[in-house]
């Protein structure tokens, strides 16, 4: 099979991976607001989903049609199925990406590989929480039901862990917390690049 060259850009893409209800949306917001001022932009990429609008996410929500041309048409970055879902990363984020400024998307661990087959500069995060927190925090939001909900806790029970992360976020205590380990990263990422850069 002949190999993919990887797309080369200035940025990092930082993709952040984690179980139903780990906390992931709100880390990643969090360690946005407190970025220095000044600093280097950073663009939290809202992805294009199968599912009706939720008052919980911030996506775009598109038709199973609409998406499949927007895929025909080569508008995703990234995609990938799960839980009877298509999930899709818009193409927009390599121009970020080109000119310097890291990424941030809450994508799902199945699309890992294929990602750092395609790009050079990544890191991969996982938040992770013990299975009685997730467990807890996944009914309380109330979004799924049913089978789905089975699976989602099922799948979070079986994946409690992710060994090959570059970089691991414990969120079994307070946001805060969790919120400044993921900062503290991304800063020291984004200026290891800028001295590299120069």
């Amino acid at each position: 099979m002949k190999e993919t060259k990887k797309k080369r850009f200035p940025g990092t893409l930082f993709l952040i991976v984690g179980n139903s209800g780990s906390g992931k949306d709100s880390i990643i917001s969090g360690a946005i607001n407190e970025l220095p001022p000044n600093f280097k932009q950073v663009h939290l990429i809202k992805r294009f989903i199968t599912r009706p609008p939720s008052e919980t996410e911030d996506n775009y929500s598109v038709s199973i049609e609409e998406f499949n041309e927007m895929e025909n048409q080569g508008k995703f970055a990234l995609k990938w199925h799960i839980y009877g879902l298509d999930y899709g990363v818009p193409i927009e984020i390599d121009d970020w990406l080109n000119n310097g400024h890291s990424v941030i998307v809450n994508v799902s661990r199945t699309i890992i590989d294929e990602a750092r087959e395609r790009y050079e500069k990544i890191k991969v995060v996982f938040i992770e929480v013990p299975f009685k927190i997730t467990l807890k925090r996944i009914k309380e939001r109330g979004r799924e039901k049913g089978e789905l909900l089975k699976k989602r806790i099922e799948r979070a029970r079986t994946h409690q862990r992710l060994p090959n992360a570059d970089f691991i976020i414990d969120n079994s205590g307070d946001l805060d917390d969790a919120i400044n380990q993921f900062l503290n990263f991304l800063i020291m990422i984004i200026k290891e690049n800028d001295k590299l850069d120069k």
